[in-house]
């Protein structure tokens, strides 16, 4: 089993800038992908960004390209999400999924039955 949990959300106005993290514990031996997924009110939830095990591959949405960066830490099990420029359109619950995998995967995943484990979210608002 591998649990997540996410922080960083919160409130803040249209243009301005967040930083989330997902810390995983339990199998953290293991290799993972991971990734990012928001969920807007009254809609389903959606990719947002991923990253490969080591780092070197990523992977973005269209409507975050250029203004979100995903990566990682391994040595502290953990992912994050910079989010720059945010607009209100960004509003949503955000949760960082992981998929075991094995050593030279350099694969990233974007589909959400791709990812086993899920965190609880984490609110973030943008005000305009």
């Amino acid at each position: 089993q591998v649990q997540l949990v996410e922080s960083g959300g919160g409130l803040v106005q249209a243009g301005g800038s967040l930083r989330l993290s997902c810390e995983a514990s339990g199998r953290t031996r293991s290799n993972y992908a991971m990734g990012w997924f928001r969920q807007p009110p009254g809609k389903e939830r959606e990719f947002v960004a991923a990253i490969s095990w080591l780092g070197g591959n990523t992977y973005y949405a269209d409507s975050v390209k250029g203004r979100f960066t995903i990566s990682r830490d391994n040595a502290k099990n953990t992912v994050y999400l910079q989010m720059n420029n945010l607009k209100p359109e960004d509003t949503a619950v955000y949760y960082c999924a992981v998929r075991l995998t094995y050593y030279s995967d350099s694969r990233v995943y974007s589909a959400l039955h791709e990812y086993a484990y899920w965190g609880q979210g984490t609110q973030v608002t943008v005000s305009s």
